[in-house]
């Protein structure tokens, strides 16, 4: 004879239950989520696990092992890219959250589905479609792509708290822990946000190593003696002073990094725009994605019945440019070259 569960003793429950004797005080409770649509909750996860989960089986999640990081169409195989980044990323927001008992489902949601609307070649991809398309950030389009783009325009219906966290990633140019559009409402949002600056300053200044772009004596002296002379050290450092620095027993509780550690990290991101990002910026490779991007967007925009109909946005009732956005968003870096090649360059010249 098969039983079922009540609700008042299901896997869930006693998970929540633990939340609420584990978590810190400032740390958000799984019981208290909402989804923009009601629905049924799981008898075995809890849901930040199931928001988790719905994004890790996304379209959009696997395309991102084909989305550049920052270097496009590097020689080598162990070059970021926009999946790894966001492994790494992950992995540094739990370690921060499990020191500081914070939720870590919930910061694993919003650190798998921080990127997932990010174009193809990295930021100089984004800052072109923003130039035929002007708004477009690639935050917002992450939560476009769960809220409407993913299952066929049904939406992942996450919970409110995820959505949020995803919204708030983004930092300002002028700092690591400047706000570019605004805090997260919850305290694990805030920790996503901090360490997707920490894993970037450090992964990419390893991979502008290895590309021989830059050599460690390149790097400012303040950088190698507070943070640390290895990727593993700096990484280290970062992770224990945000550890160490954060006032999570209190409410709301804050995730904080010391005025000294700061002024390193700073250095290190200011460093690698002067010597990585602007000037990567400038080169033919870069200045061609971009233009891929740019031919694209406007050939679709022009040509809406031209949209592919395996690959069409499920949102055939918005304007043509915004279904041109949503598609070429969507495109890894190799689409989007054999598109364009599609497109634009002969293919057969006659006899």
């Amino acid at each position: 004879m098969t039983t079922v569960a009540i609700e008042s003793d299901t896997v869930r429950t006693r998970l929540e239950t633990r939340e609420e004797s584990w978590l810190a005080p400032a740390a958000t409770r799984s019981r208290d989520a909402r989804r923009p649509r009601p629905e049924p909750e799981s008898a075995v996860r809890t849901a930040f696990q199931r928001d988790r989960d719905r994004i890790l089986h996304t379209k959009s999640f696997r395309r991102l092992m084909h989305k550049t990081q920052v270097f496009i169409a590097p020689a080598g195989d162990h070059f970021r890219t926009r999946l790894t980044h966001t492994l790494e990323v992950t992995q540094i927001a739990r370690t921060i959250g499990r020191a500081l008992r914070l939720n870590e489902d919930l910061i694993e949601a919003i650190a798998l589905g921080h990127d997932l609307g990010h174009t193809p070649f990295g930021h100089a991809g984004e800052r072109a479609l923003a130039e035929v398309y002007p708004g477009f950030r690639h935050n917002e389009q992450s939560v476009r792509v769960i809220d409407v783009l993913e299952k066929e325009g049904q939406g992942l219906n996450l919970t409110e708290t995820v959505r949020d966290g995803i919204l708030h990633h983004s930092k300002a140019r002028s700092g690591l822990t400047e706000h570019l559009t605004g805090r997260s409402r919850a305290v694990e949002g805030e920790v996503v946000k901090l360490a997707d600056g920490i894993a970037y300053i450090n992964h990419d200044l390893d991979d502008a190593i290895r590309a021989g772009l830059l050599a460690v004596t390149d790097v400012p002296e303040i950088v190698l003696t507070r943070l640390g002379d290895t990727h593993a050290s700096r990484i280290d450092t970062l992770v224990r002073d945000v550890i160490d620095q954060s006032a999570v027993e209190t409410i709301p509780g804050a995730i904080a990094i010391s005025p000294e550690v700061r002024a390193a990290a700073d250095t290190l991101r200011d460093f690698l725009f002067d010597r990585i990002y602007t000037p990567l910026n400038a080169r033919p490779n870069t200045l061609r994605a971009q233009h891929i991007v740019r031919a694209l967007f406007t050939h679709y925009a022009g040509h809406p019945d031209d949209l592919p109909r395996d690959e069409r946005p499920p949102t055939r009732h918005d304007s043509p440019e915004r279904q041109a956005a949503d598609f070429v968003a969507s495109m890894t870096d190799r689409y989007a070259i054999e598109l364009y090649e599609r497109l634009f360059v002969p293919q057969d010249w006659p006899l």
